[in-house]
C-alpha cells in the first residue's frame, strides 16, 4: 500500500478526497432528486391531461343510432395507441365501488379493493408511487349529462388511471447511475493518483526524514537527511542536516570536554590524595617537632594530648605508659578532671590491654556491641560507652612503652587511612617517650650520686646558686650544713670498701628522712654530705645539724670486729647567709672551716662558723686545707662512690 496508516499523505488524501466525494455525491443526489421530481410532475400533468381527455370522451356527441358513450370510452381505454401506451390501468367506478369500465375486461362488474379510498369525496388528485402515477378524477357532472338525464344519473362516479413513468425517466435514471459509477471510478483513480503523488512527493521524503531523525535521536549524529530538491521538505532536510552538523561538532566538543574533565578529575583526585598526604606529613612533622621540643616526660605527654585533641579532633583521649609493675597506667587523659590519671590496666584487659599484649592496634567500631572479645572497661563512672574506640600500642624497637586510646562518640568513625595515621603518631610518640626517658636517666646519672641516690656535687652547686639568688632577691636567710663521717678512711682500710659503701648509704638514709622537702641533701665528695636549708636562721640550722648528728650516732652502728667503736658518728659544720658569707664560694668555705673545726676539736660534734676559723695554724692552704689530724678529702671517687685509699 503506497500510503501507510497514520501518515501525512493518507491524512491529506482523506482530507481532500473525502470532502470531494461527499460534495459530488450530495450534488448528484440533489440533481437526481430534482430530475425525479420534474419527471414526476410532468408525469402527473400528463396523467391529469389524459384523465381529462378520457373524461371528455363522455361529452362527445353521439351519432344517431350509435351506441352509448360507454362503449366508445371502453374502446379508448383499451386502445393501444401511443397516447395510452403508458397507461397501465384505467377504471371507472360507480358510487358503490363497482368497476363499470376497465382496460381489463375481466374486472368489469367487480368491486375494487380500494373502493373506500377511491370513493372518498375530494377533488381531482394525482400521486406518484414506485414509478407509477395514479390519477383519481370524480365523474358525474357534464360528462354524464350527454347520455343521462339528471334523474338517470345514479350518482358521482370516479375515474382511476395508473400511468407508468415515461421512458425518459428510466433513461435519466440510467444516465445518473452511469454518471455515479463514472464519478466513483474517477474519484478512485483520482485518489490513487493523488496517493501516488503524495507517496512520492510527500510521504516517502517525510519517511526518510523521520528515519534520519530517529537515528539521530538514537545517538547517530553522523546520519544525514535527503536534501535534494527545492521544496519545503528539501529545505527542512537541509536545515536538519545543518543542525546535525552543529550537534556533531558540539558532541565532539563534549567528548573532548569530558575527556579533559576526566583528566582534570584524575588530577584533582591525585591532588586531593596528595593534599591529604601532605596534611598527614605536615601533621606528623608538627608532631615530631613538638615532641622533640622537650625532653621532659610530663611536658611531652601534655604536648601529645594537646596535639591529638586539637589537630586530630579526638574528643576522648588517654595515653598510658607501662609502669615498673608491668601495668598500663594512665598518665594523661582528655577531657581533664575526670580522675582517670593513675588508673591501671593489666596486659590483655580491655582493648588497650589487648593492643599492648598483641603489639597491634585494636579497633572497636561500636562500643555498644558487647559481643566483642575486646570489650572496653570504663575508665571512670559516666565515661562514654558508645561510639568507636581505637587502641594503638606505643612500641619502640620491639619494646612496649604504652598505649594511646582514641575515642569518638560516632560509630565506625575511624577510617583505615586515619588508623594508619594514628599508628604513625603513636610510633613518633613512642620514640619521643623513649628519648625523654633516656634523657631523664642521663640527667639522673649526671645529677645523682649512684651510690646513695642523692644529688651529686654538680647538682648541689646548681641548686645552691638558685637558692642563693632567691635568698638575695627576697631577703631570706639560707643555711649550709657540711657533714663528714668520722674515721671513714680507717673504716675503709679495716673493713673494706663494701662496708664503707654500706655505711655511707645508711648515713644518707638517716639524713634524707629527717630533712624537709624544700631542703637539698647532696653528696659533696667521698664521705662528705651537704645540706641546703632555705629560709632557716643560723640557730635553726645549728639545731637541725645537731639533730642530724644525734640521729646518725643513734641509728648507724657497726658490728664488724676490730673497728673503732660500735657506732658511726659525723661531724657537722654550719655556715649562714648573710650572717657569715654573701657569695656561694664564701658560704662553702665558711662551712668547710667550721667542719674542720669540729674535726680538730674531737669529732662527733656540730660547729657553727665564727670569724677566724679559716686562719687556724693547721690550715696552710686556705679554708679548704685539712687539719693535721683530719682525713684528707679525696678529689676522686671510685665507681662505688667511696674515696680511694
Amino acid at each position: 500500500m503506497p500510503l501507510g496508516p497514520d501518515t501525512v499523505g493518507r491524512k491529506l488524501l482523506w482530507s481532500i478526497a473525502l470532502p470531494g466525494l461527499v460534495v459530488a455525491l450530495v450534488g448528484m443526489g440533489h440533481f437526481w432528486r430534482e430530475a425525479r421530481v420534474a419527471v414526476q410532475d410532468a408525469t402527473q400533468v400528463e396523467s391529469l391531461a389524459l384523465a381529462e381527455f378520457v373524461a371528455s370522451t363522455f361529452t362527445l356527441p353521439q351519432a344517431p343510432g350509435a351506441a352509448k358513450a360507454h362503449e366508445a370510452v371502453t374502446e379508448v381505454l383499451r386502445s393501444d395507441t401511443r397516447l395510452f401506451r403508458s397507461v397501465e390501468d384505467a377504471r371507472v367506478l360507480t358510487p358503490d365501488g363497482i368497476i363499470r369500465l376497465s382496460r381489463q375486461p375481466n374486472e368489469v362488474g367487480q368491486r375494487h379493493a380500494e373502493a373506500e379510498r377511491l370513493m372518498a369525496p375530494g377533488p381531482e388528485a394525482a400521486r406518484s408511487v414506485g414509478g407509477v402515477t395514479e390519477v383519481v378524477r370524480p365523474l358525474g357532472g357534464p360528462e354524464c349529462g350527454s347520455c343521462h338525464s339528471e334523474e338517470d344519473v345514479p350518482g358521482a362516479s370516479v375515474l382511476q388511471m395508473r400511468v407508468a413513468e415515461p421512458a425518459l425517466h428510466q433513461q435519466l435514471t440510467d444516465m445518473f447511475r452511469g454518471a455515479l459509477g463514472a464519478m466513483v471510478l474517477f474519484i478512485v483513480l483520482l485518489a490513487l493518483l493523488t496517493a501516488l503523488a503524495l507517496h512520492f512527493n510527500l510521504t516517502r521524503p517525510l519517511r526518510r526524514l523521520s528515519v534520519a531523525m530517529g537515528r539521530a535521536e538514537a545517538g547517530d549524529l553522523l546520519v544525514r537527511a535527503d536534501a535534494r530538491g527545492t521544496d519545503e521538505l528539501a529545505r527542512l532536510g537541509a536545515a536538519f542536516n545543518q543542525m546535525l552538523a552543529r550537534l556533531t561538532a558540539m558532541k565532539a566538543e563534549e567528548i573532548d570536554t569530558h575527556r579533559d574533565l576526566e583528566v582534570v578529575k584524575e588530577k584533582l583526585v591525585l591532588k586531593e590524595a596528595l593534599e591529604v598526604r601532605l596534611r598527614e606529613l605536615s601533621l606528623l612533622f608538627d608532631v615530631a617537632r613538638s615532641l622533640n621540643a622537650t625532653l621532659e616526660l610530663d611536658e611531652l605527654l601534655e604536648a601529645i594530648t594537646r596535639l591529638v585533641v586539637e589537630r586530630l579532633q579526638i574528643p576522648d583521649f588517654s595515653i598510658m605508659l607501662l609502669n615498673v609493675e608491668g601495668l598500663l597506667e594512665v598518665k594523661h587523659a582528655w577531657p581533664e578532671g575526670r580522675g582517670t590519671e593513675g588508673l591501671t590496666f593489666a596486659l590483655g584487659e580491655g582493648a588497650c590491654g589487648r593492643a599492648a599484649e598483641m603489639l597491634k592496634a585494636v579497633y572497636l567500631p561500636d562500643l555498644a556491641d558487647r559481643t566483642s572479645v575486646f570489650a572496653r572497661r570504663g575508665l571512670v563512672e559516666g565515661a562514654l560507652d558508645t561510639g568507636a574506640l581505637l587502641a594503638v600500642p606505643m612500641v619502640h624497637m620491639g619494646t612496649l612503652l604504652g598505649v594511646m586510646n582514641f575515642q569518638r562518640p560516632e560509630v565506625a568513625s575511624f577510617s583505615a587511612e586515619e588508623i594508619e595515621l594514628l599508628t604513625a603518631v603513636a610510633d613518633l610518640a613512642a620514640t619521643a617517650v623513649k628519648n625523654a626517658r633516656l634523657h631523664a636517666e642521663t640527667v639522673k646519672l649526671t645529677m645523682t650520686d649512684p651510690l646513695t641516690g642523692v644529688p651529686n656535687r654538680r647538682h648541689l652547686f646548681q641548686r645552691m646558686e638558685l637558692e642563693l639568688a632567691r635568698a638575695q632577691r627576697f631577703g631570706m636567710p639560707l643555711a649550709l650544713l657540711m657533714v663528714d663521717v668520722d674515721h671513714f678512711k680507717r673504716l675503709n682500710d679495716v673493713a673494706g670498701h663494701r662496708v664503707g659503701d654500706e655505711t655511707l648509704r645508711h648515713v644518707c638514709d638517716v639524713l634524707r628522712v629527717r630533712v624537709r622537702k624544700v631542703d637539698t641533701l647532696a653528696r659533696y665528695g667521698g664521705e662528705e654530705f651537704v645540706l641546703l636549708l632555705p629560709q632557716a636562721t643560723k640557730e635553726d640550722a645549728v639545731e637541725v645539724a645537731e639533730k642530724l648528728r644525734r640521729a646518725v650516732a643513734d641509728n648507724v652502728s657497726l658490728t664488724q670486729p676490730g673497728l673503732p667503736g660500735s657506732h658511726v658518728t659525723v661531724s657537722v659544720g654550719v655556715a649562714h647567709y648573710p650572717t657569715d658569707a654573701n657569695t656561694q664560694e664564701e658560704l662553702v668555705d665558711c662551712a668547710d672551716a667550721a667542719l674542720y673545726c669540729s674535726k680538730r676539736t674531737g669529732r662527733n660534734r656540730t660547729t657553727p662558723y665564727e670569724p677566724g676559723m679559716e686562719m687556724h695554724p693547721g690550715r696552710e692552704r686556705g679554708p679548704h686545707a685539712p687539719a693535721a689530724d683530719a682525713p684528707t678529702v679525696p678529689t676522686n671517687t671510685t665507681p662505688g662512690g667511696v674515696a680511694k685509699a
